[in-house]
Parts: C-alpha cells; sequence; structure tokens
C-alpha cells in the first residue's frame, strides 16, 4: 500500500474507533490497543499516543479523504476485524462496517459472512468461509464439497510411507537449517509427517507449518490467528474470508469450523495480530503459491533464510 498522508491515517483509525463505540459501550482494552497497534504497524503513525484524539469519522467523511480503490478495500478489512477484536461479533458493529462500506462502494463475500454470523446464520458463514479457504489454498473453485477428504487423504490404505520417511530425514540435517527446524516443529508438537495415516495433506500442512517456522508463532490458539494473519498477508487470495475471519471465528469466538480445526475463545493479541499482518505484507515469499516447494528451502540457514526473506522478529505476548 502506498505511503498515505495523516489526515487519511486518522481516517481510516477515526473509523476503526467509531466501528468500536457503535454498541454503545465504552471502550475495551482490546478496542484500544487495536486502534494503536493498527496505527503503528500498518499506518505507520507511531506517534499516535491517545485515540481519543482521532476524528469522528463518519462514512461520506471516509469516503471523501480515501481517493484510492486498493486504500479503500484495506481500510474496510480493518474496520471488520474491529468488530470482533472483544470477543463479540456484535450486530451495531456490523452495521456501522457496512455503512462505511457502502459510502466507500467495497462488497466483499466476508462482510457477507459477518453479516449472515451476526443475523444467526453462522452454518452459512462457517460454510463460504470453508469453501473460500479450500479455494484459497488449492487454486480451483471449490462448491460445497466435503474438505475432509482432501485435507486427511492418507487414511483407508492411501498412506504414502516414502514421503513419509523424507519429512522423518529432516531430522538428520544440521541444527540451525530451515528442515531442522521444521522436522522439530512437528516432534514437539506430537503432529505426523505428510504421508502417515492421520496426516494432513501435504498440500496444506507443509506451508502451514513451515509459515509457523519462518514467522516464529507458536500453536497456541494466539499463534494459529497469528500464523493465519501472516498467511492472509504473504498470500492475498481470499485473505480476509479464507484466513482471517475463519481463524477469528475458531481461536477467539470459540466457533468451531471443521473437525480438523480447534476452537476456544479469547486468543486474540490485539496488538501482535496487527504486527503479523505488517509482517506478513512485507515477506518476499509466499510459502502458499503453487510452485513453492518446501525441498528448495530445507538445507538453508534458518536465520539467513528470515533475513533474505525479510521476515522480522515477532513480538512478545503482552
Amino acid at each position: 500500500m502506498r505511503h498515505i498522508d495523516h489526515r487519511q491515517s486518522d481516517a481510516i483509525l477515526g473509523a476503526m474507533r467509531q466501528v468500536a463505540l457503535a454498541a454503545g459501550g465504552p471502550l475495551t482494552h482490546a478496542d484500544t490497543a487495536s486502534v494503536m497497534a493498527a496505527a503503528r504497524y500498518l499506518l505507520r503513525r507511531p506517534d499516535l499516543t491517545d485515540i481519543g484524539t482521532l476524528p469522528a469519522i463518519e462514512p461520506m467523511d471516509l469516503q471523501s479523504l480515501l481517493d484510492e480503490p486498493e486504500l479503500k478495500t484495506e481500510a474496510i478489512k480493518y474496520l471488520t476485524v474491529m468488530t470482533m477484536v472483544d470477543g463479540v461479533l456484535d450486530r451495531k458493529k456490523v452495521g456501522r462496517v457496512l455503512a462505511y462500506s457502502r459510502a466507500l462502494d467495497i462488497e466483499e463475500s466476508y462482510l457477507t459472512e459477518i453479516v449472515e454470523a451476526a443475523s444467526g446464520h453462522v452454518t452459512w458463514s462457517l460454510a463460504d468461509m470453508t469453501r473460500q479457504n479450500m479455494e484459497s489454498i488449492t487454486g480451483k473453485s471449490w462448491g460445497d464439497a466435503d474438505p475432509m477428504p482432501w485435507l486427511l487423504p492418507y487414511g483407508d490404505g492411501k498412506a504414502d510411507p516414502e514421503l513419509a520417511e523424507r519429512y522423518e530425514a529432516l531430522g538428520r540435517l544440521p541444527e540451525g537449517t530451515f528442515g531442522r527446524a521444521l522436522w522439530a516443529f512437528y516432534k514437539n508438537n506430537d503432529y505426523a509427517f505428510p504421508g502417515n495415516p492421520s496426516a494432513l495433506n501435504e498440500r496444506f500442512g507443509t506451508p502451514h507449518d513451515s509459515t509457523h517456522v519462518i514467522s516464529g508463532y507458536d500453536t497456541s490458539a494466539r499463534g494459529e490467528i497469528l500464523v493465519s494473519t501472516f498467511t492472509a498477508a504473504m498470500h492475498p487470495v481470499n485473505p480476509m474470508a479464507g484466513h482471517i475471519l475463519p481463524v477469528i471465528f475458531s481461536w477467539h469466538l470459540d466457533i468451531k469450523i471443521n473437525a480438523v480445526a480447534g476452537s476456544t475463545s479469547g486468543g486474540l493479541d490485539p496488538n501482535e495480530f496487527w504486527h503479523a499482518w505488517a509482517r506478513g505484507r512485507e515477506v518476499k515469499a509466499d510459502l502458499f503459491s503453487p510452485d513453492w516447494q518446501v525441498w528448495d528451502w530445507v538445507e538453508r540457514d534458518l536465520e539467513t533464510l528470515r533475513l533474505d526473506l525479510n521476515v522480522t522478529p515477532p513480538g512478545v505476548p503482552q
């Protein structure tokens, strides 16, 4: 996203604050921390110290100040996240986001998802998130097909021992290499290597777990939200509908999407979330690209690889 001036950044941040206030209650810690972190990491406003100084931006104000389609699209994403950062999807906040999106003439599938979920049609929203996620990962139209046979392809006599052994052999690489770190990630989390009967599809599991290793985010609820946010910025194919909303629903709103994904409440770190977004946007590779191959990376030194890819260090929980 190009450089934006202070009036534009203040307008986006002010609109984020207005969404947070739409339910009528006081701002929560998550609301305030989110606006501050978005200012620092995404809108390059480290000078902002008090969100109370932001203007009370109305939808037409935002429309008049944001002049580029990319900027308008990005702003509505930030506003959408503000409907959920405090752990509840509130209809009044969703309505406020819709007012801004109409003013900016933004129509996106993720907006439909939050509208339907806030209206009680959660099953439909989850199904659409699943479809969007599968299309983002596979690069193909998905429709209404059950994702589980694709996600778990090695059962029912379809195991691939040679593939599993290739991953197991990563443990013989030198300490400090990316491949050895990936092997240790699987072992430390008791994950099955691709090819084993209980393993996830290599097409999904390997890029996802490699992103954990590259980004430095763990497999806690917090870490899963962060790694998927990093992924959405790195691999901008259905980023909101297919990556960010599903993990917030799963790991922050405690809404279970499928048998593979877990769920809990309160996993969103309102500071590091926006940092993960910024980190993913700056990385010089896309691990979910069809032409990315883990085997091209396994012998490389992990820290050198991070440096070459412009992967900055993650923040710590606050």
